[in-house]
């Protein structure tokens, strides 16, 4: 099928400013993200999994695996529930460095938590999240298959586009708040928020009929 550039640019440029819609938000994948970025703990490697994993969520989104997942409700239970249960741990993680006496100092101090760990821990807030595959594959699938075939995939290229630029900022950006985190109370109040981010998606989750 024939195309313009203009069709494809607009396509291209309606996916960046779609997939920025969605995806810069207060969520689970963010901040972990952005805690990782203040901690300059394995950075490249947790920005490289957030975006990989975008742009493969996005690519089935665009294929029209959006379709199949709709007919398949009971795989979304299942991953509701397994990532109501995930965030609720992580939280109360979260909580317990805000409130332990080891908060008192500074996390760029502290362990460095093992790159695996780490990886797995990423992969296990994007791949348990239900949310990500609402945004990726459901709706903006969706809005990808309102568009011909070859401008559906400039848009998803767009959208995939928006992942990359989205972490990487936020990981590498994290930085520039390095003084404003030299101070212990500024991680209390981090994890704190954090705790409260992770509790109250996972009741969202639980609560979703």
């Amino acid at each position: 099928m024939y195309v313009t550039a203009s069709s494809a640019a607009l396509a291209a440029i309606s996916g960046l400013g779609f997939g920025l819609s969605l995806i810069v938000a207060i969520g689970a994948q963010n901040a972990f993200v952005l805690r990782q970025g203040l901690r300059g703990q394995h950075v490249l490697a947790v920005v490289a999994v957030c975006a990989v994993s975008d742009v493969v969520l996005i690519a089935a989104g665009v294929g029209g695996l959006g379709v199949v997942v709709q007919s398949a409700p009971v795989a979304l239970t299942v991953i509701r529930y397994a990532g109501a249960a995930f965030l609720m741990g992580y939280g109360v993680l979260a909580a317990r460095r805000a409130f332990a006496a080891a908060s008192l100092t500074t996390e760029s101090t502290g362990a460095t938590v093992a790159l695996g760990a780490t990886v797995l821990t990423c992969l296990a807030l994007t791949w348990l999240n239900p949310h990500v595959y609402l945004d990726t594959v459901l709706l903006l699938g969706s809005f990808a298959n309102t568009y011909a075939s070859p401008d559906r995939w400039f848009l998803g290229a767009g959208a995939m586009l928006a992942s990359v630029l989205w972490f990487t900022a936020l990981g590498y950006g994290a930085r520039k708040l390095g003084p404003l985190f030299a101070r212990p109370s500024a991680w209390r109040v981090l994890d704190s928020v954090i705790a409260a981010v992770m509790f109250t998606l996972a009741l969202g989750l639980l609560l979703t009929s």
